[in-house]
C-alpha cells in the first residue's frame, strides 16, 4: 500500500470521508495523523537549517560516549 497526506478545509471533510468510504478496507485504510507531526516537522526543519548554514554542533562517537557515561554516572547513585 501507499500513503499520502491530505490537507483540506474542514468544510469538505464530510465529502472526502464519503468518497473514501466507498472503497473496501482491502483497498483503503484511513490512518490517523500523528498529533505531533507539525511540531516534529518544525524541529527537524530547524535542525536542517542549522546543518545547512554550518551552525549545527556535531559530536564524534567518543564524545557521545563520554557524555553518556557522565550522564549515566549522575543517576547511578
Amino acid at each position: 500500500m501507499e500513503t499520502i497526506r491530505l490537507e483540506f478545509q474542514p468544510k469538505i471533510k464530510a465529502k472526502i470521508l464519503e468518497l473514501l468510504s466507498s472503497f473496501s478496507s482491502d483497498e483503503l485504510k484511513i490512518v490517523q495523523e500523528d498529533p505531533d507531526f507539525d511540531e516534529n516537522k518544525r524541529k527537524l526543519d530547524i535542525s536542517l537549517a542549522k546543518i545547512k548554514d554550518g551552525t549545527a554542533k556535531f559530536y564524534t562517537s567518543e564524545e557521545i560516549n563520554a557524555i553518556l557515561e557522565e550522564t549515566i554516572s549522575k543517576y547511578e547513585n
